[in-house]
């Protein structure tokens, strides 16, 4: 900790800003990563009559830890994509998602999306997913951002939906689709029904990214890594009651894309201090931080960083071997990779200010 001459700590604290720490973002959701204003002008736009707690100044208040509080969410959530009707919607929420990342420190996001939810109004699936992709590599061309897409099945569907859409995202991947996942209440479908899904999807070169071990417990992660092979696991905070899936996922170095906001917004723990960052960095279980639905849980990527820091005791040190985990699990090409942990050592290097 830095010191006055007089050998007491500064008042108010010197710190590094982690808005300019490098970073990559792993785990955002489309929809949700809309900012409240423009879900209020397309609402306007539309004629579209949003749920009061999507109209307030503050996030909504949320707990989905039983079924009707994840249908709430789910509900919230709709009423949110049903405004997006238009590419030129799309277009803007992409841009200003691309923005926002960039104001938090990201170089590199894979944005998350099931195309399907989208397709009625967007002319079909597959236009659906092109009018997805060239708004991508317009933001990312925009704004300098790094951009991908993970495509993600619904596990409230029938597998065959999921095979469908793996096929797709192979068939995308050299269009900017780096990775697919798994999304939706994972105490509804077995992982292992979605094997051929995943298998399709890694086969045609796509990671492999399931959520899991966020509503349910280890054996959730588990099903992740033995039935679907995942690399990484979106949430998989719930390994953290089970040493020995610690010590696996640390072995196999499968990165937990952990989202401490998203976490306590769901119920998954009452507070921030109580979601197991420490438990898993010390474990050695990679993690990348990620901001899952700012548009319901009220912040974005740098407030992750700032959970972990403020009330975990996260040295800069380690929030910036946190920030170049993000980076090693992501599809990002090598030069990207290596411009941003470079640009993380630099950020040390430069030392706190006032």
């Amino acid at each position: 900790m830095l010191r006055l001459p007089d050998g007491h700590p500064p008042n108010p604290p010197y710190v590094r800003d982690l808005r300019l720490l490098p970073k990559a973002h792993l785990h955002l959701h489309f929809t949700g990563s809309m900012r409240p204003t423009t879900l209020l002008e397309l609402a306007d736009k539309y004629g579209v009559h949003l749920p009061e707690a999507l109209t307030g100044e503050e996030p909504p208040k949320l707990r989905a830890t039983d079924e009707r509080g994840w249908f709430r969410f789910q509900r919230l959530y709709d009423a949110a994509r049903s405004c997006l009707r238009e590419p030129e919607d799309i277009r803007r929420l992409v841009r200003e998602t691309a923005e926002e990342d960039v104001r938090d420190g990201s170089g590199w996001l894979e944005i998350q999306v099931d195309p399907t939810s989208y397709a009625p109004r967007l002319g079909g699936l597959i236009s659906a997913l092109e009018i997805i992709l060239d708004a991508v590599e317009s933001a990312s061309r925009e704004t300098g951002l790094g951009m991908r897409v993970l495509v993600a099945a619904n596990r409230v569907k029938h597998p065959l939906d999921a095979r469908t859409l793996a096929r797709l995202a192979v068939r995308y991947a050299d269009r900017g689709v780096v990775g697919f996942g798994l999304s939706n209440d994972e105490r509804r479908g077995m992982a292992r029904d979605f094997d051929r899904a995943f298998a399709i999807a890694r086969e045609g070169g796509l990671l492999a990214a399931p959520h899991g071990g966020e509503l349910t417990g280890p054996a959730s992660v588990r099903d992740c890594l033995d039935d679907l092979r995942a690399a990484r696991i979106g949430h998989g905070v719930r390994a953290a009651e089970d040493p020995r899936l610690l010590r696996r996922l640390a072995e196999k170095g499968v990165t937990c894309e952990v989202c401490p906001a998203s976490n306590v917004a769901l119920g998954v723990y009452e507070k921030p201090e109580h979601v197991p960052l420490r438990t898993l960095y010390d474990a050695g279980v990679p993690m990348a931080l990620g901001a899952d639905d700012p548009l319901l849980f009220g912040s974005r990527l740098a407030a992750q960083y700032e959970i972990a820091r403020g009330h975990h005791g996260f040295t800069d040190e380690e929030l910036a071997e946190l920030a170049r985990q993000s980076v090693r699990a992501s599809a990002a090409p090598e030069d990207v990779r290596a411009k941003l942990l470079a640009g993380i050592d630099d950020w040390l290097a430069v030392g706190p200010v006032a």
